[in-house]
C-alpha cells in the first residue's frame, strides 16, 4: 500500500490528507503546534464553505458589508444586499485560523489519517531525490519539551509546511519573493464590536502600505487589524501599522491588544513545485494571490487537487506515482488558476502604484457593475461575462484610474519613517516563525481586490 506523508496541518495539508485517507492510502499528517493561531486576516469565500463542507461553528462572523477608505479618507460602502438583493445567502466568512485549521485537521484524522504532533527536522531523499524518503522528526505527543526523536519511511511527500518549507529545501525547489504581514488582535468594548457586527474595513494609502492595504476584520470577540508590504519595506511595517490604527482610531481607541503577529507571505510560485515523489501545495508552493493576498481557499484547493492526482495515478494506492504523474497536478492547477494570478498581479501594479491610482480605484468600487464582478469572482471563484456596455465602462474607468494616478503620483517616494530596528520584535517574531518552520500565508481574502 502506498505511503504518503503530509507535512503541515493547515488547510492545504488537511485537505490533502483527507482525500488520501478517504481512498484508503496510508497517510501521516505532521503538525508541530496543534493550537496554532496563524497570523491571518481569516476571510474565506462563500464557495469554500460548501466546497469543503465547513460548518457554521467555525465561522465567527458573516460579513455582508465592506467599507473601503481611500488615501483622502473617502469612504465607499459596499453592501451585498445591494449587489445580490436582501437574502442571507451571500456573505464573506470571517474565521480564526486556530479554530478552522483544527477542525479540518481533526476531520482528516477521523477519516483515517494518522495525525502526529511533531516537527520534521530532516528529510533523507534517496537517490537523486526520487525516494523512498526517510523522515526524521521530533514527536511532541508525550508533552516533552524537546520531543522524542523518531523516523518514518514513506513513498511520497506533500509539502504543506508554509513559506519556510523544509520539503521545498529538501527538493531544492528554489525561492520566491515575499511580502510581510503584521497584525494585532484588538478586543473592543461591546459598542464598538456591535459596529463591526457584519462589517469589514479596508484602508489604502502610502501611510498604511506603499504596495498593499490595511484591514480591520471582525472575529468572534475581537477585530484583526493589520497591514502588509513587500519584504524590502520590512523596516517600515510597525510605522505602517500605526497608520492603520490612526485611520481607524475612532473605533479602536478604547481597544485592548491581546495578540501581536507577524508573518511572511509568498509573492509567486516557486520555480519547482514537484521533484521526484515530493510535491508542494499552499504557501510552500507559493499559491497566494497578489492584490488581495488571498491564500486560504487556494491552499485548500491545491492540497485537494494534489491528493486527487495521487489517488488517480496510484490506482487508489496500489502503485507509486512517478514524478510525471505528480506534475499532472501542476498542469491542472496552472490551467485553472494561472490567469487569475497574472491578472491580480497586473491589478496590484496598476492600482497600488501611488495614492492617485488608489483614489481612483476606490471611486471605481462605488460602481455597482464593478462590485458585482468583484463579488462574483471572489465569492464563487467564477468570472461572469459582462455586457459590451459594461466592458466599455470598466475599460474607461480603469484607464482613467491609470491616468489620474500618473498625474497625481509624487516624483519620488519617501517611505514613512519607523522606529523599527533590525532587532525589534517584528523581526524576532519572523525569526521565531522561521526557526519553527511554521510560517504560512496571511491569507486575508478581500472581496474588492478580486475584480
Amino acid at each position: 500500500m502506498l505511503r504518503v506523508a503530509v507535512i503541515g496541518g493547515g488547510p492545504s495539508g488537511s485537505c490533502a490528507a483527507e482525500i488520501l485517507a478517504k481512498a484508503g492510502i496510508s497517510t501521516w499528517i505532521f503538525e508541530r503546534k496543534l493550537d496554532n493561531a496563524k497570523p491571518c486576516g481569516g476571510a474565506i469565500p462563500l464557495c469554500m464553505v460548501s466546497e469543503f463542507d465547513l460548518p457554521d461553528s467555525i465561522i465567527d462572523r458573516k460579513v455582508r458589508n465592506m467599507r473601503m477608505i481611500s488615501p483622502s479618507n473617502r469612504e465607499v460602502n459596499i453592501s451585498l444586499d445591494k449587489v445580490y438583493g436582501e437574502t442571507d445567502n451571500e456573505y464573506i466568512g470571517m474565521c480564526r485560523r486556530e479554530v478552522m485549521d483544527a477542525f479540518m485537521r481533526n476531520r482528516a484524522a477521523e477519516l483515517g489519517a494518522t495525525l502526529i504532533n511533531g516537527l520534521v527536522t530532516k528529510i533523507e531523499t534517496g537517490n537523486n531525490r526520487q525516494g523512498p524518503y526517510k523522515l526524521n522528526y521530533s514527536d511532541y505527543s508525550s508533552g516533552e519539551s524537546k520531543g522524542e526523536s523518531k523516523t518514518l519511511e514513506v513513498d511520497l511527500i506533500i509539502g504543506a509546511d508554509g513559506a519556510n518549507s523544509r520539503v521545498a529545501k529538501a527538493m531544492d525547489a528554489g525561492d520566491y519573493n515575499v511580502a510581510i504581514a503584521f497584525q494585532e488582535r484588538i478586543k473592543l468594548p461591546e459598542k464598538e464590536m456591535n459596529y463591526y457586527e457584519d462589517l469589514a474595513e479596508m484602508y489604502v494609502g502610502t501611510d498604511v502600505s506603499p504596495d498593499f492595504y490595511g484591514w480591520v476584520f471582525p472575529k468572534y470577540d475581537h477585530v484583526a487589524v493589520g497591514t502588509g508590504t513587500m519584504q524590502k519595506n520590512q523596516s517600515l511595517i510597525k510605522g505602517l501599522q500605526v497608520g492603520v490604527r490612526e485611520r481607524a482610531k475612532k473605533r479602536l481607541v478604547n481597544g485592548e491588544v491581546i495578540k501581536v503577529e507577524a508573518h511572511p507571505i509568498p509573492e509567486h510560485p516557486r520555480p519547482r513545485r514537484v521533484v521526484g515523489g515530493m510535491a508542494l501545495v499552499g504557501d510552500a508552493a507559493g499559491y497566494v494571490t497578489k492584490s488581495s493576498g488571498e491564500g486560504i481557499y487556494f491552499a485548500a484547493k491545491s492540497g485537494r487537487m494534489c491528493a486527487e492526482q495521487i489517488v488517480e495515478s496510484s490506482e487508489n494506492g496500489k502503485i507509486i506515482p512517478t514524478e510525471a504523474d505528480l506534475k499532472k497536478y501542476l498542469k491542472k492547477w496552472d490551467k485553472k488558476y494561472g490567469a487569475t494570478y497574472k491578472v491580480l498581479e497586473i491589478l496590484q501594479n496598476v492600482f497600488y502604484s501611488n495614492d492617485g491610482a488608489r483614489e481612483a480605484f476606490v471611486e471605481m468600487c462605488d460602481d455597482i457593475d464593478v462590485q458585482r464582478l468583484t463579488f462574483d469572482s471572489y465569492l464563487y471563484k467564477t468570472v461572469v461575462a459582462m455586457k459590451p456596455l459594461q466592458q466599455l465602462k470598466l475599460t474607461f474607468m480603469t484607464l482613467g484610474s491609470v491616468l489620474r494616478g500618473r498625474a497625481l503620483a509624487p516624483k519620488t517616494y519617501k517611505p514613512v519613517p519607523s522606529a523599527v530596528r533590525e532587532d525589534d520584535e517584528v523581526n524576532k517574531m519572523l525569526a521565531v516563525s522561521t526557526i519553527k518552520g511554521g510560517i504560512n500565508v496571511a491569507g486575508s481574502a478581500v472581496a474588492k481586490s478580486r475584480q
